[in-house]
């Protein structure tokens, strides 16, 4: 059976805790209930309930569980390849089992060579409320962070990687961005000193103002580097297209 509809889209109004599963053979729909467990994998019913790489022999017959417990459904992997999650975090069979969100949740089965195998799960939860057309609403706009002239500016010479949409971007050194802006704007005295305060006032002031990714150090957690604090900064102020591909016009001038 081909399941080409994608659960991303939503799921049909469900019982809060309701589990939808879904895979490129097969789909299935249960209701939560205490100790219930759905396996996937490569095997056959009754001991796989939903059907993953089934003409993959580095997909386990048994690879992956989900149970019903503490009024959430927990995934394990008990195969013998890693499960990827979103945000790249892996999941081995000694991984700790990890409690599902309500909503959409996509991951991926190792297989063979490069070949993953995507399964779809989407949890209902209390508030939703299934397929509800809204092709006529107004279209939500993505939260964008103010900044100045100065800080765009700055901004778009040490993140110009990511607005080329480069694959794996880094910021340019402070070293680089102070002679590029130096001569871009000789009058406006850039120097890496400049920099460097310019954008720890713009990482303070947006973290206090609920920036979604890091931006301070955590000295709970340890101490991580500039480099990879100005990479949240930049990274986050691309995906919300505060910082978008036109403003490289700004190194034109």
């Amino acid at each position: 059976m081909n399941n080409p509809a994608s659960l991303a889209r939503g799921v049909a109004p469900a019982g809060p805790g309701t589990l939808h599963a879904r895979s490129v053979t097969g789909a299935i729909k249960v209701a939560p209930r205490p100790g219930l467990t759905i396996r996937f994998g490569r095997g056959e019913r009754p001991d796989t309930d939903l059907a993953v790489g089934d003409d993959d022999l580095r997909v386990s017959r048994r690879h992956g569980e989900l149970t019903y417990r503490a009024h959430q459904w927990w995934l394990r992997n008990t195969g013998r390849q890693l499960v990827r999650l979103p945000h790249g975090r892996l999941m081995h069979s000694s991984s700790e089992p990890l409690p599902l969100a309500t909503g959409y949740t996509p991951l991926f089965v190792k297989g063979s060579g490069f070949r993953e195998h995507l399964v779809e799960l989407y949890v209902t939860g209390h508030d939703q409320p299934g397929l509800v057309p809204r092709r006529q609403a107004a279209t939500l706009p993505p939260r964008i962070w103010p900044l100045d002239d100065d800080e765009r500016l700055l901004l778009v010479v040490l993140g110009q990687h990511y607005l080329l949409y480069e694959d794996g971007p880094r910021p340019l050194s402070y070293r680089r961005a102070a002679a590029q802006l130096a001569y871009l704007h000789p009058e406006a005295n850039w120097s890496e000193r400049r920099i460097e305060h310019k954008i720890k006032d713009v990482r303070l002031r947006l973290q206090n103002a609920g920036f979604p990714h890091p931006l301070l150090h955590d000295r709970a957690m340890g101490t991580p580097s500039d480099n990879n604090l100005l990479h949240n900064l930049l990274k986050g102020l691309v995906e919300s297209t505060t910082l978008v591909p036109p403003d490289l016009e700004l190194m034109e001038d």
